[in-house]
């Protein structure tokens, strides 16, 4: 595919996502409630959001999830976002960089992040095909500290353009190995099952970003693109973050499990948080607000995210985020997500 076409398809993905974004939509964290217990015998003043995420000790358990880049109107926003998360603080990933390893002129439209962001957490996003020295290319491109191999199956499938081979386990188990930075195996929207976490770490991963259908749907995305639009029929295809959360909730203790997918406001990253996630990431609503706002605006909306966070906190009668995952017993469930969990 000519590089241009590339660049192209990155700024459909950033138009179609605007497109099908809902400010008002249901997904699974609506079928999970919260016990209310009245007399929390807590204090917001002794709340930490500080909180420790694998080898690194956040700010906050929030994170700017994969997005964009690849071509110059995507590589401004990447610097925006990069201003965006210097300022509050928050880890960022950038969207797949498989474009600028074809097109090294197009690396700057990921590095602008970096350098809006020169001491913060980035992480670079690839592939799970790609090689070894592509995936060390893409860490040397944004001097990341740690590589997003994406498990996009569901989108190449639908894709036009997309893969077709999918022989990717042994691969990820050679870069998990070899590369100097941590990598964080991610889906984009469909979820992860008990089956493939197992195989994951089996593979080395020891970090795992669930990336759970509710939130961005590349399915409505790539079948947009399709001449006929004939793929509709997977719209609904995949597991909800919540239902991954459950699936993995035995999961080992040495691995960092990163939710994302669906998180539309700080009730949510609660919920995530009660439900075992080490942080919580959020791409399509951080968007949205960058397209119709101000950098000012985002950096204020996200900021008074944490304020909130640090409210919520307080109300379940806790103080940390480790205290939060020692109190599964305030989740409620919907009978479909109870019965779901006796399938695990």
């Amino acid at each position: 595919m000519p590089q241009n076409q590339q660049s192209h398809r990155k700024d459909e993905h950033v138009s179609l996502a605007e497109k099908y974004y809902q400010t008002s939509t249901v997904n699974s964290f609506d079928q999970v409630r919260i016990r209310h217990d009245a007399l929390p015998e807590t204090a917001v003043a002794d709340v930490q959001l500080t909180t420790k995420v694998g080898q690194w000790h956040w700010a906050s358990p929030l994170y700017i999830e994969a997005m964009t880049g690849g071509s110059p109107y995507t590589g401004k926003l990447n610097a925006r976002l990069g201003k965006v998360a210097a300022a509050c603080d928050l880890p960022m990933a950038t969207g797949s960089q498989s474009v600028a390893i074809k097109a090294p002129e197009l690396a700057d439209t990921f590095a602008v992040a970096r350098k809006a962001n020169p001491t913060g957490l980035i992480f670079g996003n690839l592939g799970a095909g790609h090689s070894l020295a592509a995936a060390k290319t893409a860490v040397a491109m944004l001097h990341a500290d740690a590589l997003e191999l994406h498990l996009n199956t569901v989108q190449e499938i639908v894709m036009p353009e997309g893969d077709r081979d999918f022989h990717w386990l042994a691969n990820i188990q050679a870069i998990t190995k070899q590369l100097a930075v941590p990598v964080i195996a991610k889906e984009v929207g469909f979820g992860i099952s008990k089956p493939t976490m197992t195989q994951l770490y089996q593979a080395g991963v020891r970090y795992l970003d669930l990336g759970g259908h509710g939130g961005t749907n590349f399915v409505k995305i790539e079948n947009r693109r399709r001449p006929d639009r004939d793929m509709a029929y997977l719209d609904d295809f995949g597991l909800t973050t919540v239902e991954s959360l459950l699936a993995v909730q035995d999961h080992p203790q040495d691995l960092t499990i990163l939710a994302s997918g669906g998180v539309r406001q700080p009730l949510d990253i609660l919920k995530a948080l009660l439900l075992g996630a080490d942080a919580v990431g959020m791409a399509g609503t951080i968007l949205h607000a960058l397209l119709h706002h101000t950098d000012d605006e985002v950096i204020s909306m996200l900021t008074d995210w944490q304020a909130q966070l640090k409210r919520l906190i307080a109300l379940v009668g806790a103080t940390s985020v480790e205290s939060l995952h020692q109190m599964g017993d305030k989740v409620l469930l919907s009978p479909e997500l109870v019965q779901y969990k006796q399938t695990l």
